[in-house]
Parts: structure tokens; C-alpha cells; sequence
């Protein structure tokens, strides 16, 4: 019976400290790893924002002007995510206004001008225009390692989905009025 439950044993602390240490490494891994280099995940865009806490203003407004089924199509898409914080920096009152039913169309117009069509990754971007689904111009520039899109600062990208990639940005760009 001993002999039995010393090799039981034995295995069940080696897989807990396997375990342990995979989780451990995996943190190290994401942390020290490109998200780029993750594995591409089987979410839309906005099942990951969702699934993030810091794009809750984000999900609801894509939510309040109609455009979830739109984002989690087959796409691809490249999504410029502003977070909560950057939803902050507006003026007091913008996104409540926006949220109201009656400025569906102008929200419309500001998500989907933070969205081009296709899957651009961190390495593909350059100083250059880009479409929007909006259907305007943003202007992405490339200066000493850092990007901007219409002033917007990309902090985080590469967040693969199965319909495209996120980068996050710092601020809400508005499209020309």
C-alpha cells in the first residue's frame, strides 16, 4: 500500500509544482512577450474588450449604437480601443449625451471611425493615412519608436482576435466635423 501511495503522491506534488511553475511562467510570458507573439484566441473584438475591464465605457457604447453583431462579423478589423481613462478626458457629460438614443448616429460616427478594415499589426504601421469605416482619413504617425493616431497615443497592441487586432490608444479621436 505504501508503495502505491508514495508514487501517487510523489506525482500529485510534481503536477501541483508543474503547475505552479507553468502558471508562473506563463505570467512571466505574457509579461515579458510581445502580445503579438500570444496565440490568436478565438474572440471577436468585442468579446476581448468585454472581457477587459478597462474598455467598459467602450462596450457600452458600442452596445448603445448597435454595432456589436457588426464588430464580431467574419472581418477582419484593426480597432484603435480607447479605455475608460481615455473616455474620462472627454468633456463632462460627452459620453452620457452620446449614449442617449437620439445621438446614436453621431456615436456611430466616432466608433467606427476608430476601426479600419483589415489586420494591421504593430509591425505594419508607418507614418501614413488610413480609412476608416467611418469613411474619413486619421492620420498615424511613427517618431522615435512611439505611434499616434490623430494624437492618440498607442499604448498596447497587437491584441489578437479571431476577426482581427486591437491597439489600445490614450485618447478618443473624433473625426472632422
Amino acid at each position: 500500500m505504501k508503495m502505491k501511495l508514495i508514487p501517487t503522491l510523489t506525482v500529485s506534488i510534481g503536477l501541483a509544482f508543474t503547475g505552479t511553475a507553468l502558471a508562473e511562467h506563463h505570467k512571466e510570458a505574457k509579461e515579458e512577450k510581445p502580445a503579438a507573439e500570444a496565440k490568436a484566441q478565438p474572440k471577436t473584438v468585442v468579446e476581448a474588450a468585454a472581457g477587459n475591464e478597462d474598455f467598459s465605457t467602450l462596450v457600452a457604447a458600442v452596445k448603445a449604437a448597435g454595432l456589436v453583431d457588426t464588430l464580431s462579423s467574419e472581418g477582419p478589423f484593426t480597432v484603435f480601443a480607447p479605455t475608460n481613462a481615455a473616455f474620462e478626458k472627454l468633456p463632462e457629460g460627452t459620453v452620457e449625451t452620446l449614449l442617449k438614443p437620439e445621438n446614436k448616429d453621431k456615436l456611430v460616427s466616432i466608433l467606427t471611425y476608430h476601426v479600419v478594415s483589415g489586420k494591421v499589426m504593430a509591425a505594419d504601421v508607418k507614418t501614413m493615412k488610413v480609412k476608416t469605416v467611418q469613411g474619413t482619413e486619421a492620420d498615424v504617425k511613427v517618431e522615435d519608436g512611439k505611434v499616434t493616431i490623430d494624437k492618440a497615443n498607442v499604448v498596447a497592441t497587437d491584441i489578437v482576435t479571431g476577426n482581427g487586432v486591437i491597439h489600445v490608444i490614450d485618447t478618443v479621436i473624433l473625426p472632422a466635423e
